[in-house]
């Protein structure tokens, strides 16, 4: 992890979850860090915890859904640090959970301005300032269901699917200029939008029981690991956290 000392990261979607649980992982490894998210009051709280334990980091509400906001971010980045050398495009929603017959479809657009325009939004502001500095990772949180078909997930499942061509896009435009893009599938997690798909009681995600989910600190773990020299191989691919080879590599398991 020492390939992280000193480097600046913006973390979308860091109010809580794997966004919240990410911020801290990589302040943890010297990290100037940059929080993103709506929710103004909770990641100025976590900015504070981040710098009362000696990490740097620095917080913007921002919607991701609007692209103003998240260029405003990469702005912020960059006056407050000088650099920005990662990006986890983390931000996402899966409300409203809806079967196709029964979906808003002002609600299933905002999830698409949300999920897919959103990590648009994030390559676009910060792949400029990584091709001037030479060098730069995005993650962009994936998911399982970019290649699944899911009751009440057309929403989720259309959106990852994006995002996983996004990755690839980027990683084809960007590979021979010092950036790499790589994807997290990270499996269920224990956050809120679990609760979210419990709740719905649609499709075999919403019948699996809680004690499954792994916690938010393993796909943080992932993402750190991810952003290292270690995970060159990765660039343009979907790196999945279910299997015990993949959490052997991130340092989940022993061998």
């Amino acid at each position: 992890m020492q390939d992280l000392l000193g480097k600046a990261a913006i973390v979308t979607g860091a109010s809580r979850g794997i966004g919240a649980a990410t911020a801290k992982e990589l302040a943890g490894h010297g990290v100037s860090v940059i929080l993103a998210a709506r929710d103004k009051a909770a990641i100025a709280s976590l900015t504070k915890e981040i710098r009362d334990t000696g990490g740097t980091a620095d917080y913007l509400a921002c919607d991701v859904s609007r692209y103003d906001d998240v260029a405003a971010v990469v702005t912020h980045c960059m006056e407050a640090f000088g650099r920005l050398d990662i990006l986890v495009n983390n931000a996402g929603v899966i409300d409203p959970i809806a079967r196709l017959t029964e979906s808003d479809p002002q609600e299933w657009s905002k999830v698409v301005d949300i999920n897919l325009k959103g990590v648009y939004y994030g390559l676009r502001a910060a792949l400029p300032i990584m091709e001037a500095q030479g060098a730069g990772v995005v993650i962009n949180i994936s998911s399982g269901a970019a290649s699944s078909a899911l009751e009440g997930w057309s929403h989720y499942c259309a959106t990852k699917a994006g995002v996983l061509s996004l990755t690839r896009c980027a990683h084809e435009e960007m590979r021979d200029k010092g950036i790499r893009v790589v994807g997290l599938s990270p499996g269920t997690v224990a956050t809120d939008m679990q609760v979210a798909i419990k709740d719905s009681g649609l499709n075999p995600v919403s019948q699996l029981d809680p004690k499954v989910h792994i916690p938010a600190d393993w796909p943080a773990r992932a993402v750190a690991w991810l952003c290292t020299t270690a995970a060159d191989h990765l660039s343009g691919e979907d790196f999945s956290l279910r299997p015990e080879e993949s959490r052997r590599l991130v340092g989940l398991l022993s061998d």
